[in-house]
């Protein structure tokens, strides 16, 4: 079996819409209220609670007579949200995540269905008071569905992540056919070279074509009254703004990621420390705008579904600094040099696309050295120069889940 998931925009009467505000209440409620209690009894008695043992606070809570709206929230949506919490304890705990937080009411609303999520008539039917919810499904829902989550984005659209289970099993990955090596940067978002050719994909700054809107957008959101419906409104206007940018990323990023994994067989990237990146104050904004997490995590469940391969080799390979004809390396490479020559066999470079054949050939190697492939079907292999790099995805991975976590730094 193999799960995919996808997201569906939902279109709720005004009635509906009141119910799924009561329901992400009493959920964002019972997760505040939970998260307290954890700390409230780890404080107490060094020990945490478990799911179980929070589950049983529920039914007295919906006894009293101060949280009895909670009994309006469908059960297993409160549950549902048990179970994020204490996966969010044990994500923190194995180094995985930050210590969970409180929920606010400004931020995106979810809760999550468990079961019982229908299609009737092209519409998504929940179980409980909401009923069935008019939907935009831009693709056929082929599996059992396992789990929804209904959401709510700050500008007050409303969207579901289903999720299916679908019938087969993944194909078997295989290093056979074109191998690519891309470079990620800011002037060009990708640099990617096959072995014949090298081609730059432009980064189009997608914050910076909205940049001016928005901070007229901010500034009239800073005068109004905090507490009045017109500040309210202004928020909104903002937070469709910041969706608006956030979309047309995404759109852009799954565009290129299907055209690369529809014409290579392997690609190779290089593990980027992007949180460290983002501490230089003159690229932060630039960096966080251009998406590279995003981008790798798109090709490799893409890749992973089609029984292709992603190599991700070591940040501290120095890809920039050598020589892809005669593997000389230079000690230091400032970023604003975009060209250099060899002092060895006096090659011209060009910084990127240097860069991009270095990757490829470095992933080449790795896969070679696991027996998966000669030098002969991707070219030179590269020498053995810098730090170690790393496998972070096996070649003979014989499962696919529905969204594959890379890690990126």
């Amino acid at each position: 079996m193999q799960h995919q998931a996808f997201k569906v925009r939902l279109y709720p009467t005004v009635e509906q819409q009141k119910i799924l505000s009561q329901h992400f209440g009493c959920a964002r409620w019972w997760w505040n209220y939970a998260l307290n209690l954890c700390i409230e009894t780890y404080k107490t008695t060094g020990k945490g609670l478990s799911q179980s043992a929070l589950n049983t606070f529920l039914p007295k809570l919906k006894k009293q007579e101060e949280t009895q709206w909670l009994s309006e929230c469908y059960s297993q949506v409160l549950q549902a949200t048990t179970l994020n919490l204490v996966t969010a304890y044990k994500n923190f705990f194995e180094g995985r995540a930050k210590y969970p937080r409180f929920k606010a009411k400004k931020n995106r609303q979810s809760i999550q269905y468990p079961q019982s999520v229908k299609v009737v008539d092209g519409c998504l039917k929940f179980p409980g008071r909401v009923g069935t919810v008019k939907a935009k499904l831009h693709r056929p829902i082929e599996g059992a569905i396992k789990t929804v989550t209904l959401g709510m984005t700050p500008s007050g659209r409303y969207y579901a992540s289903v999720l299916m289970e679908m019938d087969g099993n993944s194909p078997t990955p295989s290093t056979d056919g074109k191998v690519a090596g891309i470079d990620l940067g800011l002037k060009d978002f990708a640099i990617v070279n096959d072995g014949v050719k090298t081609s730059k994909y432009a980064n189009p700054k997608h914050l910076a074509k909205h940049e001016r809107n928005l901070k007229r957008k901010q500034q009239k959101l800073a005068r109004k009254e905090k507490g009045s419906k017109s500040r309210d409104k202004a928020r909104r206007l903002v937070a469709r703004v910041h969706e608006r940018v956030s979309n047309v990323r995404t759109d852009y990023l799954h565009k290129l990621s299907r055209k690369l994994v529809d014409d290579n067989q392997v690609i190779v990237v290089e593990s980027l420390n992007t949180k460290g990146m983002v501490r230089n104050h003159k690229l932060a904004k630039a960096i966080s705008d251009v998406g590279w997490g995003m981008f790798v995590n798109f090709l490799s469940y893409k890749l992973d579904r089609e029984g292709k391969v992603l190599v991700e080799i070591d940040r501290w390979f120095p890809s920039s600094k050598l020589c892809s004809t005669c593997h000389y390396q230079i000690s230091e490479m400032s970023l604003d040099v975009r060209t250099w020559i060899c002092p060895s066999c006096g090659t011209h470079h060009d910084r990127d696309g240097n860069a991009a054949i270095n990757i490829r050939a470095e992933g080449i190697r790795m896969l070679s050295v696991l027996g998966t492939r000669t030098a002969a079907d991707g070219g030179d292999v590269s020498p053995k120069r810098g730090r170690k790099s790393k496998l972070t995805q096996s070649p003979m991975k014989s499962e696919a889940h529905a969204v594959p976590k890379v890690s990126v730094g």
